[in-house]
């Protein structure tokens, strides 16, 4: 049986072939060092993106699933978590807006294990967001708002994160929308978590996704989120003490 990877980059995918062209020499040089597999989830690109996956697959760390029935960022996501065999996952766009160049730096905490889950964040000194028009701005402050009882952290809207492999499995994902990383936040609840700064870039190729199915497929997301989080205290409340006979299950597990 083949050793497993150290590291687990996953790139969720949709008519991304010129840009994960040139994204693609910029990954191999960001996880150099490290054994690593780079899986692609594709859902059904009509612009050959599977089949540069392929290609890049005979000289490089390449896995392509594709899905046919099933499209959405956040689903492709949790498909390819799941497909994971590395012991660090990372999570970024193919797009070109997030900087292979900064893996190093949010995963050498996990693997130091100094933290569980390491955040790109646009808001952190040293990060900014020349990718995102004065309008995108607005909403992703707005939506970070929103978010801010669910999660302390700076930028609940980066997509671009490190998780430690044991994370991912300690709650069942089932994300609407795009924002998978908030996700993992709140249900997982991975500790420490650091946040660390990156330059979000505009997007080499293709066009943004953010629409207003996605806003309001992510204030459905935030609904979902809030009544995980009041149903999980409802449970810790509702558990009480142990009784002296030893009878009853105590409280839940975290």
């Amino acid at each position: 049986m083949a050793t497993p990877p150290e590291l687990s980059v996953i790139l969720p995918t949709l008519d991304e072939r010129e840009a994960l062209e040139r994204l693609d020499p910029r990954l191999r040089a960001g996880t150099s060092g490290r054994a690593c597999e780079v899986i692609v989830v594709d859902d059904a690109s009509t612009d050959g993106t599977p089949a540069l996956v392929e290609s890049l697959a005979r000289d490089g760390p390449y896995r392509l699933i594709e899905r046919r029935n099933v499209r959405g960022l956040a689903s492709a996501v949790v498909e390819g978590l799941r497909a994971a065999r590395g012991r660090v996952l990372v999570v970024l766009d193919a797009d070109g807006s997030h900087p292979p160049e900064r893996i190093p730096a949010l995963v050498g905490p996990i693997f130091a294990g100094s933290a569980e889950f390491v955040l790109g964040s646009r808001n952190v000194a040293g990060g900014s967001a020349p990718g995102l028009t004065i309008g995108r701005r607005a909403i992703s402050f707005g939506a970070a708002l929103l978010a801010r009882p669910l999660s302390p952290v700076r930028d609940p809207m980066s997509g671009y994160f490190a998780v430690a492999r044991p994370v991912v499995d300690r709650a069942p994902l089932a994300p609407v929308g795009y924002k998978i990383a908030l996700e993992i936040l709140v249900k997982c609840r991975p500790s420490p978590v650091l946040e660390v700064p990156i330059v979000f870039a505009p997007r080499v190729a293709g066009e943004s996704k953010l629409g207003g199915g996605e806003i309001g497929a992510y204030l459905h997301h935030l609904e979902r989120l809030y009544a995980w989080r009041i149903f999980r205290r409802g449970r810790r409340a509702g558990a009480g003490p142990t009784s002296r006979s030893g009878a009853g299950s105590g409280p839940p597990r975290p």
